[in-house]
């Protein structure tokens, strides 16, 4: 098999040309890291459980709360820095400090990713945020460079995201912070800045115990930038571009244009906006212009320019077909281009229907929806575009179309790709408000924070066509409290109306009933579970806990003009190629010992009809909103594995929620879904596998998973009926079929036709390794990625189910192995290890080139007996027939035409 390296033009590229005013620059490279789970420097944001201190730490919040004071709207109730500065002379800010001895990394970086995994009872950090080292005191220092041609410009540090209570230093000097982990914050670098490529930055970062549900990772997670610009320029998140009136022949584009002038003197300033098609290489063909306007600003004011402009026979952005524009913004000032700021947007028009759900462009989208939060697997929090494209192309091939962003701001780019891929979005903000849900957690910083929080949220957000709802809330405290619970958030939300008056709102109640304040406050209604009902089934009889029918019909009849979904659905649970007996005779059941769980090995059947105790199957939650068809439709929880949180067995490291497991791999839930969100599509699937030897002449039910209505199930030619799909049921089911060796087979019917075939065949001993990658050509810039999964095998080249055979990878240079999974929530290898055992037959590795040329990657298991030893060779994945004691398939990296990486838009990241 053989993929490519391939050679960019430039390592670093900004997003405009000097001679346009404005400079981006990516400052990802290069930094030195010191991670402490003491306190070592005496600092702290604030004193909070959880985080490192002793009685003479520092408490440094009174310098950083002015950082947010532009998301204020109310001058009087902004912060004043203190005239002062901190007491403590912080050895790591200095210049003069040598880091030579700590680590150097490069950005996005999560400290906790390398492990080692917490296995003990004690252990610092639990199932909950992963078993990973997330906690302590992390230090960044890097040299930053101000050149002559930067004199007399504005230098701003734009930092996508930091784990967490971050605080900033140039030159020895506190800059600011920003204490939200998951918001993108900017600092102004221009009044500490001295010329020269001497001026030194240092970050600290603190991240608690206690202060996440789930896995947050640990660092500076996301991209870190520098813009120069001009003194007066667009301001930060200064464009707001939307449409109305549309249709096919044509719609109206309305803009709002905010401008700043940080320079000394006053200035008259003319603005100029061109709407341009949106093509692959950046701004094309112009449609359209707004009217030029002239502003004349004083030093330290900020003005604004108001435009309309009709688009003749708009291409319009949907799902099917996500058209996207760019508005190219210029300021000019005495014949001199002071800046050019582009924006992406799209021209739709979204309807919220409380019968008729939600209508993209006129035509219904039913939501086929699934949650994800913001760890990439074993790549951890950093984020990775290609790792957070892979996940979208996956959803896709499923059926997907719309993401929850659970429970906080995604990266830019994911929402760059949502835009560019067609999937809509609920963005959502915050998980938890004034009521805590762990000791530590952002209930600390919400009274102070939450403006700032969500109206940095909202302007960094409001340009992406995929963005159609906004969440303020995930399960708060402040559902069931009453009035004072709903004040808050109509608090919330009237500041997301006064940002963004063209989107609703909503937050996700999994307590709040119809009767409650909670819901009047909300535009759009989102349940979580309550849709489908509580342990309201006999399999949940004997669980203790809030019981109760579905909620939907009572919530449509309480808010008849209310659009509702279920922001969150089932809460299913399995381990991947995982079945364990007898199977449960109902649609629905929960997880224990003697109900398709087994403690002792962490592991849940994958017969797909197990959920936590709260949870429901997949086809009670199709049941119950196919008899509701009001209900816009469902965000599943969750679309991918991810790391913490490992219900029902939080000594484990990752979930068992996902339709795909952490490494990548498709469960058999995959096809129960895509049989649902893709009824055009011609597939069967037969769980579970069919290679049972303790198994000879006992029950072994089979299921299958098909758009079809009627199926047959052969086993060894031998029918086991013809079976219909009654009203509300979503899979086949021969739950009485005698196991024995050979060959399933199922043919579907739809309509009387045949429709689709599958068969699930008895394998051998494990024989030979197979090898694959998802991509044969990649970008030799150290961040793009290639996915190798590696099968087990017999030698029929059937995949052995139940393999467990250790794997051992390398790779030859300029090739990186980047991490390795194989799906399994209860292994505790670490990501970084180039050798694991596959599980149940499956084993990654996720490769980087460093340089462009040739990498081979050699997937080895002693463990595997073959015939002969055959000599090194390179093989195409279509004929690798590789056999020996140490078994090894090999993929090949050439070098092909070079790639340019092309510069991004002033208003996202790359």
């Amino acid at each position: 098999m053989w993929f490519h390296s391939l050679l960019p033009v430039l390592s670093l590229l900004p997003f405009a040309s000097s001679s346009s005013g404005r400079v981006r620059v990516n400052i990802n490279t290069g930094w030195r890291f010191l991670r402490s789970e003491t306190n070592l420097d005496g600092l702290s944001y604030d004193t909070r459980p959880g985080s490192p201190s002793t009685s003479n730490t520092e408490i440094l919040k009174q310098w950083i709360l002015p950082s947010g004071n532009q998301f204020i709207k109310d001058p009087a109730k902004r912060h004043k820095r203190p005239s002062n500065k901190p007491k403590t002379n912080v050895s790591f800010a200095q210049k003069i400090f040598d880091d030579q001895a700590w680590e150097t990394v490069n950005l996005p970086h999560d400290w906790a990713i390398k492990g080692p995994f917490y296995t003990s009872g004690n252990a610092p950090v639990t199932g909950g945020m992963g078993r990973l080292p997330v906690h302590g005191i992390g230090w960044y220092r890097r040299k930053l460079a101000v050149l002559p041609e930067d004199e007399g410009k504005s230098i701003y540090l734009d930092i996508d995201g930091a784990m967490s209570h971050a605080m900033v230093w140039t030159n020895g000097n506190l800059v600011g912070g920003w204490p939200y982990p998951y918001n993108s914050f900017r600092l102004d670098l221009t009044p500490y800045l001295e010329s020269g490529e001497d001026n030194q930055l240092a970050i600290r970062l603190d991240n608690p115990t206690e202060s996440s549900r789930w896995y947050p990772g640990g660092g500076l997670y996301r991209n870190v930038w520098l813009t120069k610009v001009d003194p007066a320029h667009v301001a930060q998140y200064g464009t707001f571009i939307t449409s109305r009136d549309v249709s096919a022949q044509s719609a109206t584009v309305d803009s709002v244009i905010k401008v700043e002038n940080a320079g000394s003197s006053n200035k008259q300033i003319e603005v100029v906006t061109d709407v341009h098609v949106l093509e692959a290489g950046g701004a094309g063909q112009k449609v359209a212009s707004f009217h030029s306007a002239v502003l004349n600003l004083a030093s330290g004011e900020t003005g604004q320019v108001n435009g309309s402009i009709k688009v003749s026979n708009p291409a319009l952005w949907g799902p099917q077909h996500p058209n996207l524009y760019v508005a190219v913004t210029q300021l000019h000032s005495e014949n001199k281009t002071l800046d050019t700021y582009e924006t992406q947007f799209g021209i739709r028009s979204v309807s919220y229907d409380a019968d008729k759900g939600l209508l993209v462009n006129g035509k219904h989208v039913r939501i086929q929806g699934v949650n994800q939060h913001h760890d990439l697997g074993a790549l951890g929090a950093a984020f990775s575009v290609r790792a957070a494209e892979r996940q979208l192309e996956v959803l896709r091939e499923l059926g997907c179309n719309a993401i929850r962003m659970s429970h906080n701001p995604p990266a830019t780019e994911l929402l760059e790709m949502t835009d560019r891929m067609g999937f809509l979005v609920v963005d959502e903000v915050f998980d938890m408000w004034e009521r805590q849900k762990t000791t530590a957690d952002y209930h600390l910083d919400f009274p102070e924070w939450y403006e700032p929080d969500l109206r940095a949220f909202l302007r960094r957000d409001r340009n992406h066509p995929s963005v159609v709802v906004w969440s303020f809330g995930n399960e708060v405290g402040e559902q069931t409290t009453g009035d004072a619970g709903a004040a808050v958030a109509m608090r919330l939300r009237d500041i997301v109306r006064d940002e963004d008056p063209t989107r609703p709102t909503t937050a996700s109640m999994n307590a709040a009933e119809p009767n409650m304040p909670f819901p009047r406050a909300l535009d759009i209604l989102s349940l979580n579970y309550q849709g489908e009902g509580f342990r309201d089934t006999p399999a949940y009889s004997g669980i203790s806990g809030r019981k109760t029918k579905p909620l939907y019909p009572d919530f449509h009849k309480a808010f008849p003009d209310k659009m509702l979904w279920s922001s969150e659905t089932a809460a299913a649970l399995s381990t991947r190629g995982t079945y364990i007996f007898p199977v449960t005779k109902e649609i629905s059941a929960p997880v224990n010992d003697s109900s398709g769980g087994d403690s002792k090995k962490l592991q849940v059947s994958s017969y797909e009809l197990y959920t936590t105790d709260f949870g429901s199957s997949p086809d009670k939650v199709f049941s119950t909103q196919d008899q509701n068809p009001y209900v816009a439709g469902e965000f599943v929880w969750s679309g991918w594995d991810y790391l913490g949180e490992p219900t029902p067995y939080y000594s484990a490291r990752s979930t068992y929620f996902g339709i795909v497991d952490l490494a990548g791999f498709k469960k058999d839930r995959f096809y129960l879904y895509q049989s649902r969100w893709r009824p055009d599509l011609k597939m069967a699937h037969i769980l579970p596998h069919w290679t049972w030897p303790d198994r000879a002449g006992k029950t072994t039910p089979v299921h299958v998973f098909s758009s079809a209505d009627e199926a047959e199930l052969f086993l060894n030619g031998k029918s086991q009926g013809r079976k219909k799909k009654a009203a509300y049921t979503y899979r086949f089911r021969w739950d009485d079929v005698k196991y024995q060796s050979g060959e399933l087979h199922v043919v579907t019917y739809k309509n009387g036709s045949a429709w689709a075939e599958d068969t699930a065949r008895t394998a051998g001993a494990a024989a030979k390794l197979e090898i694959t990658a998802d991509r044969t050509a990649i970008t030799a810039d150290g961040s793009d990625l290639s996915f190798i999964t590696v099968k087990v095998v017999d030698s029929e080249g059937i995949t052995v189910p139940e393999a467990n055979n250790a794997v051992t990878f390398s790779v030859s240079a300029p090739g990186e192995i980047v991490a390795t999974d194989n799906g399994d929530p209860a292994d505790f290898t670490a990501f970084l290890s180039k050798k694991r055992k596959a599980f149940n037959g499956l084993v990654l590795a996720i490769v980087k080139a460093r340089g462009p040329g040739e990498i081979i990657l050699t997937a080895t298991s002693e463990s595997l007996q073959g015939v002969q030893t055959i000599d090194p060779v390179y093989y195409d994945s279509s004929s690798c027939e590789i056999l020996s004691v140490c078994i090894a398939s090999r993929t090949r990296l050439y070098l092909d035409e070079p790639k340019a990486i092309l510069p991004r838009n002033s208003s996202t990241a790359p």
